[in-house]
């Protein structure tokens, strides 16, 4: 594909990095085992003037999440484990404080988020998995129901495979992901290690936007702890071009993973439905009918970090998208990127939310604050002189109606969904990826 195609998408970029704040970006993309576009945006430090380019490195996120499965399947492929194995064959100590029987978590479980786990609050200063173990022991949580019931994105239950990896193979993390996955797919430029990126030449400075000020604040990389299992890889978008190329079987390093096919699709098997059109696998994404072909993706987000990575199995097509400022439309570039290689406009999306007329007696019903632990986040429904309000994580927004149990944001058209009980009572929110449990002792109506 010729460079002067991605002048309309360039110019989308450029617009939304001036519309949202977004202080660098750097995008690559492969096809049929080609990169066939890469380019920055921006700066990876806005004082310096130091330019994005391909090879900058910046946090991924959650993106490296589906390196742990890898590593899990590649365990199974070896028949050291099974991802239907009890966690408890493994980590014999593992105990859920609200939970009367642990033998029921399986290591599926952990890939899916679907232990029954709200969000709960982050211990980032927690560097061993033992630690991690008690405090799941001992703190309380509201039960959202039995292992496999409900999916619900949840950083603390799925660091464990990090522990079972550990007890299989007596290595560090860390070091086993990056011997076995890092260093045979050549991404060279991809660390679990700040004091290695802090060595590195053409590394991003991240930012997070301040309204109050108007102005880009610089952030430290955050100290992850055992989060790092789902969260801790800086990389660059062609290290990521060559991960993605794997899954494609077009990584002239395949072999030397010594992963069997079947073991690697089991990822991105449909498991969870989570909005209208997509479902979660093992740490991935999947969208089975985008205009005729399959998104497989993940996505991140932490203190600097906005990511998406994903690829298109049908059309050999790999895409990777990488910013230094937190909570940014990231994906709407991934997407683009994605459209303009399929020839679809930028514009059109397959998961409209329908519009749904409801009585003011169905929205009443929704009014309340949902809330996690995690990051103190909370998702109040209010009405404002008739109008049906959310204050979604600080941010208000006006929502309507896209079913009889379905609010959806207007400026975003993002979904949440509400869970009845057999009363017909609403007991929990799903927006994003994670459930919010009702809180009941409290109802918020207004500002």
């Amino acid at each position: 594909m010729k460079l002067q195609d991605w002048n309309r998408f360039e110019k989308y970029v450029e617009e939304l990095m001036l519309e949202e704040n977004i202080a660098g970006v750097a995008i690559a993309v492969a096809k049929d085992g080609k990169v066939i576009y890469e380019n920055g945006f921006g700066y990876r430090n806005i004082e310096a003037r130091e330019p994005v380019t391909k090879d900058t490195i910046f946090g991924i996120a959650s993106i490296s999440k589906s390196f742990t499965a890898l590593a899990i399947m590649k365990l199974e492929s070896e028949g050291k484990l099974s991802a239907d194995d009890e966690v408890i064959k493994y980590l014999p100590d593992f105990k859920l404080s609200n939970l009367e029987d642990s033998s029921k978590v399986k290591i599926h479980h952990l890939l899916t988020h679907s232990v029954g786990l709200p969000p709960m609050k982050r211990c980032e200063n927690f560097n061993d998995f033992v630690k991690h173990l008690a405090y799941l022991e001992k703190e309380p949580y509201y039960v959202l129901g039995e292992p496999g019931e409900y999916f619900s994105y949840c950083n603390d239950t799925f660091l464990l495979l990090g522990a079972i990896i550990e007890k299989v193979t007596g290595r560090l993390f860390r070091q086993y992901v990056t011997e076995h996955i890092l260093f045979p797919l050549e991404m060279h430029r991809s660390t679990f290690s700040l004091e290695e990126v802090y060595k590195f030449s053409n590394v991003t400075t991240p930012y997070i936007y301040q309204k109050k000020t108007n102005q880009l604040m610089e952030v430290p990389w955050p100290q992850l702890g055992n989060y790092e299992v789902g969260g801790g890889i800086r990389s660059t978008v062609i290290d990521l071009i060559k991960y993605g190329q794997f899954y494609l079987n077009q990584a002239p390093e395949l072999t030397k993973l010594a992963i069997k096919k079947d073991k690697i699709q089991k990822m991105f098997e449909p498991k969870y439905q989570i909005d209208r059109v997509s479902y979660y696998g093992f740490a991935l994404k999947i969208t089975p009918d985008y205009f005729g072909v399959t998104l497989i993706e993940h996505g991140g987000s932490q203190p600097g970090v906005s990511s998406n990575f994903g690829f298109v199995p049908e059309k050999n097509l790999v895409v990777a998208v990488l910013t230094n400022v937190t909570g940014v439309s990231v994906r709407n570039i991934w997407q683009a990127a994605i459209n303009q290689v399929l020839h679809i406009p930028f514009e059109q999306q397959p998961n409209r939310e329908p519009v749904y007329e409801a009585s003011m007696e169905e929205l009443e019903q929704f009014v309340g604050t949902y809330a996690g632990a995690e990051s103190n986040s909370q998702i109040k429904i209010y009405f404002e002189n008739d109008s049906l309000k959310g204050n979604v994580f600080g941010e208000i927004y006006d929502l309507r109606a896209s079913d009889e149990q379905t609010l959806v944001v207007v400026k975003n058209d993002k979904p949440i969904k509400f869970y009845f009980d057999s009363n017909g009572k609403i007991w929990a929110a799903f927006f994003g990826v994670r459930m919010y449990p009702r809180v009941f002792e409290k109802t918020f109506v207004g500002l």
